[in-house]
């Protein structure tokens, strides 16, 4: 069958893709910037999109032509600067839906969630449920799947969190410490996914293994699987939660997409539950999951970084920015040092403009779209300001207090920015 699978590059497309491909089927991914996954799986077509964009029933008529089955695995957690959840999930999933009945009426196969609860009034959950309802009204053939949380090889969002807090050095500080949980394999929403193509199952069917486990269990299950040692569970009042969420939610407006933002808090507080609904199907309890997929060196690197990125991306935003803004606060003095070698309108020109640079990097790293070029920037501007400085005052390297030698640890902190950027 020809299938076109939608989020095609997330943590639980990907493997989707994979599983439909090892079924013999001819898989088109559709992603946002599918560059890099085209070329890990080169047996997809890949085609580049964003469903925010693809409001209207005529965005999707070429894209549909020829198609069996269509995948919904897109989704965002939160409104902010990258993601518009009324539009990718709601808006494009209606037009999805009218294009799809005067085409050749595809399959769909929606990932949904439970949408009621204690977040159900959230755009998250609204969106997902309006998707659900119009497809269910809809004619068309659908399954609509509602799987609890997902865990596999790899990790994103509340997964990738789980991993971070279990390696949390000595205690593990949690909020809702005993909301319970139902998780699954990754392994087994592709297996769904699977015999839905295959005419087994349709309809509305929530997916969980019949486990329960209380958050701080969960976490002490992904401390053992990165092997560190038990560690006492700290139990954290629901109000500490809020300065967190706050910034999360803040972070998340500037294109950041954390986990620890309002939406997912709001669900966490009462648990990741499923109502078993119209569910034959069987699925993987935690730590089968887990055992599954032995943890390596790079895991525990990724979980001891994952909390370090959004302090390493402040911390150097801070520095560029207090680079840029104390200079101007003695602009006399700081364009001094350029006297030997200039005229004095030249010299505070010039410290006016090396201020404007340190402080838009400083500014721009902020930005989730930019924060790449930005660091790229830091980096030409550290090395510029290094070959600079060398020259025109080679002395300033035995300075007591180094301000050259203090750019070599920037330099480094930058280049680890770069290195742990990418979220997928």
């Amino acid at each position: 069958m020809n299938i076109l699978i939608l989020g095609a590059t997330g943590f639980i497309g990907s493997v989707v893709a994979a599983r439909l491909v090892a079924d013999g089927h001819a898989v088109t991914g559709l992603g946002r910037n599918p560059a890099r996954v085209r070329l890990k799986q080169q047996a997809i077509d890949w085609r580049r999109a964003d469903l925010s964009c693809m409001t209207k029933p005529a965005d999707w008529d070429e894209i549909l032509k020829d198609q069996h089955v269509v995948v919904n695995c897109a989704g965002a957690l939160q409104d902010g600067l990258s993601d518009d959840l009324s539009a990718t999930q709601a808006e494009a999933m209606l037009a999805l839906y009218s294009a799809a009945k005067r085409s050749s009426r595809p399959l769909i196969v929606q990932m949904s969630a439970r949408t009621t609860g204690a977040a159900g009034h959230l755009p998250f959950l609204a969106t997902k449920r309006r998707a659900d309802q119009a497809l269910a009204a809809s004619g068309l053939p659908y399954l609509i799947l509602r799987p609890a949380l997902v865990l596999g090889r790899n990790a994103h969002g509340g997964s990738a969190l789980l991993r971070a807090l279990a390696a949390f050095p000595c205690v593990l500080p949690l909020v809702h410490a005993e909301s319970p949980v139902e998780t699954l394999s990754v392994d087994d929403v592709a297996e769904a996914v699977s015999r839905a193509v295959s005419g087994d199952i349709s309809g509305d069917i929530d997916l969980a293994a019949d486990e329960v486990l209380p958050l701080a269990d969960l976490v002490r299950l992904h401390r053992q699987w990165l092997g560190l040692p038990p560690a006492r569970v700290f139990a954290l009042p629901n109000w500490l939660a809020g300065p967190v969420t706050w910034l999360a939610d803040l972070s998340g407006l500037l294109g950041w997409r954390s986990p620890l933002r309002s939406t997912a808090m709001t669900v966490m507080s009462e648990g990741v539950r499923s109502s078993k609904k119209g569910s034959s199907l069987a699925a993987t309890p935690a730590a089968a999951t887990l055992a599954a997929n032995p943890s390596g060196v790079q895991d525990l690197w990724f979980a001891r970084l994952y909390l370090l990125k959004p302090l390493v991306i402040a911390a150097l935003s801070a520095f560029w920015l207090l680079s840029g803004v104390i200079p101007l606060l003695a602009l006399e003095k700081t364009s001094a040092h350029f006297l030997p070698f200039m005229p004095e309108a030249a010299a505070t020109a010039l410290t006016l403009a090396t201020c404007l640079i340190d402080i838009t990097v400083g500014a721009a790293v902020l930005l989730r779209p930019l924060a790449k070029r930005a660091l790229l920037g830091m980096l030409a501007v550290s090395f510029t300001y290094l070959v600079g400085a060398s020259l025109l005052e080679p002395a300033l390297w035995l300075d007591p207090l180094g301000p050259l030698v203090k750019v070599l640890p920037s330099i480094l902190l930058t280049l680890t920015a770069l290195a742990i950027l990418d979220e997928r």
